[in-house]
C-alpha cells in the first residue's frame, strides 16, 4: 500500500515523467554542444592545414559566435562558449551558474576524470524563470596550443594578432588535457 501511495504522489506531482524529460534534454544538449565543437573544430583544422595560424584566430573570433548564434536560433536556447580565463570578456564571461559548473569540471578533471567526458546539467529556478542548464567541457587539444599555449609556444605573429584582437586576453598558458572552457546551453522551460 505504501508503494502505491508513493507512485500516486509521483504521478500527481509529475515526478514520474520528469526523469525521462531531463534525460532527453541532456541528450539534446549533448548533441548541440557536440555540433558546435565539431563544426568549429573542422573550420579550425581547415585553416591550420593551410599553414596560417593567424587566420585560425578569425575562426574563433568570428565563426564561433556565428555558429553559436545559429544553434541558439535553431534550438530556442542560449548556446555559447565560456571560460574562467576569457579571451573576449564580452562573449565568453560565465554567469554565476557557469562559474560553479566550470569550477566543478576543473575539479573533476584534476581528480582524474577524462576531460572529454565532463559535463554538468540541472534544472534551475532563476528570477527570470525556470531553465535547463547544461555545460560541456572543452579540453585543450594539441592544436589549441598554437593560440592558447604558454607564451613560448605561441609564435610572435600570433601573439601580436592576439594582443591586437583581444587586449584583455587571459586565455593562454594551457597544456593538453586542461579545461579550456565549455559549451554552455540555457534552455527556458
Amino acid at each position: 500500500m505504501r508503494v502505491l501511495h508513493v507512485v500516486l504522489l509521483c504521478v500527481v506531482l509529475g515526478l514520474g515523467s520528469r526523469a525521462p524529460a531531463v534525460e532527453e534534454q541532456v541528450a539534446s544538449a549533448r548533441k548541440v554542444a557536440g555540433d558546435l565543437v565539431q563544426q568549429l573544430g573542422a573550420r579550425l583544422r581547415a585553416e591550420l592545414a593551410q599553414g596560417n595560424a593567424e587566420s585560425a584566430i578569425a575562426v574563433c573570433k568570428e565563426i564561433a559566435p556565428q555558429l553559436a548564434g545559429r544553434l541558439s536560433r535553431e534550438t530556442g536556447a542560449r548556446v555559447a562558449r565560456v571560460s574562467l580565463k576569457t579571451r573576449n570578456p564580452l562573449l565568453g564571461s560565465p554567469d554565476a551558474w557557469e562559474q560553479r559548473a566550470l569550477a566543478e569540471v576543473e575539479r573533476r578533471a584534476a581528480a582524474g576524470e577524462k576531460p572529454e567526458t565532463l559535463e554538468v546539467s540541472e534544472v534551475v529556478e532563476e528570477p527570470a524563470g525556470r531553465y535547463f542548464r547544461y555545460l560541456k567541457a572543452i579540453p585543450v587539444q594539441p592544436p589549441c596550443l598554437i593560440c592558447h599555449g604558454t607564451p613560448e609556444m605561441i609564435a610572435p605573429a600570433v601573439r601580436e594578432r592576439l594582443r591586437a584582437d583581444y587586449p584583455h586576453d587571459r586565455a593562454t598558458g594551457y597544456t593538453p588535457g586542461q579545461i579550456r572552457g565549455a559549451v554552455t546551453i540555457k534552455q527556458p522551460l
